[in-house]
């Protein structure tokens, strides 16, 4: 029986109800963050910027991310979680209208910062959610729905959403996601259950757990797994057209393409989490070192660097589930206290890295050249494999 089926069966109405409220959130959020790679060139030239400077902005979003996730967590842990969540969709779409009216790089960076900083705070609460309302059998393929709205947020939300900036100005990208905004949060006004109440929060573990040595180490994983694919993804676009050749009105075309492929990329990597051990995956992450790499080489040859592309979305998320289920067991081995911490650093190690990877991204494109930024990506994704291979003798000793 498929997960969906299941999912079906065991749960109520309401529940289901909740849970696509919960996918509809990460949809939401996932397109917001990730749909300015699509329109850098549109931005770039509306505010008369360069677009590594714009490019700035993926690594602001994901730096306020990951340092803001965890503390206004921690700080907001203690209110009910049905009007924290409505609260927090207000600021979301309040952040996105400002972007939407921005007319200078400081303001539009600034509704990126205060967007980064709800997003984190929306999707740790959505997971809280997706953990203490269902069946508890049910928490894990509940929790894996949740997650696919990022996914899909690629596949369709990108594409689209790069679309409507293309045509219609990228303003109006922003206005859709305050459209899209505004209708989750009237579904979310049904949908989300109002007696998860709040628990008290303390910064004081969350300083320990994060500073713990094989902490830091294991979280070193994702983080460079994913900054290897996002110092080439952020100049996915430039890199279309500049290098490969590919015609603007195309552009759109190729990132559904690598959203439709990075859905196959979750669906291999749950085969992978349940199949080989942490070990392993640092063949994963030499194979995605080889793949980067090899865009340097492929880039003049166009069907060739499109199967290339192809080919890094597929080994894009390969390693998180397993990762996940990784630092799950960190924390049952060092920190059992910090359990809920530990399912949502994850998402805030990914952050990490995607600020790491388009910041040498942007460094790369501006010092050395926009092509060039592939065979660096490659390097990032060795020290992925090496760091892998250290943390796993470490703990298993």
């Amino acid at each position: 029986m498929s997960v969906e089926t299941a999912v079906k069966v065991k749960m109520s109405s309401m529940q289901r109800f909740m849970v696509f409220c919960l996918f509809l959130l990460t949809f939401t959020v996932g397109t917001s963050e990730f749909v300015v790679i699509g329109l850098l060139n549109e931005i770039a030239e509306g505010l008369n910027q360069t677009i590594s400077s714009i490019g700035i902005m993926v690594t602001g979003f994901a730096v306020a991310f990951a340092v803001g996730t965890p503390i206004f967590t921690s700080l907001l842990s203690r209110f009910p979680k049905y009007p924290l969540i409505l609260s927090a969709l207000l600021v979301f779409i309040a952040g996105n209208v400002l972007g939407a009216c921005s007319h200078s790089f400081t303001i539009l960076f600034l509704s990126r910062i205060v967007t980064a900083i709800v997003t984190g705070v929306l999707i740790a609460n959505a997971m809280t959610l997706a953990s203490v309302k269902v069946p508890q059998e049910k928490i894990g393929s509940v929790i894996s729905i949740v997650f696919s709205g990022f996914t899909i947020a690629g596949v369709l939300g990108v594409p689209l959403g790069t679309y409507i900036g293309q045509t219609s100005g990228w303003r109006m990208t922003f206005w859709s996601i305050v459209i899209l905004g505004g209708v989750l949060f009237v579904i979310s006004l049904f949908a989300l259950p109002r007696d998860v109440k709040g628990e008290k929060g303390s910064l004081k573990l969350l300083v320990k757990f994060i500073a713990h040595p094989k902490i830091i180490l294991t979280a070193l994983i994702p983080a460079l797994s994913i900054g290897a694919t996002y110092a080439v993804y952020t100049y996915l676009t430039p890199l279309l057209e500049e290098a490969v050749g590919i015609p603007r009105n195309y552009i759109s075309a190729v990132l559904l393409m690598y959203g439709v492929i990075s859905v196959v990329s979750n669906l291999l990597a749950g085969a992978i989490a349940k199949r080989e051990s942490i070990s392993k995956l640092r063949f994963v992450f030499l194979i995605q070192a080889v793949i980067l790499a090899a865009l340097f080489l492929t880039s003049h040859l166009s069907i060739l660097a499109l199967i290339n592309i192809g080919l890094m979305s597929l080994v894009m998320y390969l390693a998180v589930p397993a990762l996940q289920m990784y630092f799950i067991q960190m924390a049952d081995r060092y920190f059992p206290a910090a359990k809920d911490l530990a399912s949502a650093l994850t998402p805030i190690s990914l952050n990490v890295g995607i600020a790491l990877g388009s910041l040498i991204g942007s460094w790369t494109a501006t010092g050395m050249g926009l092509i060039h930024v592939t065979w660096i990506g490659g390097i990032i994704a060795l020290l992925a494999s090496f760091v892998t291979f250290i943390s796993y003798r470490i703990n298993r000793k």
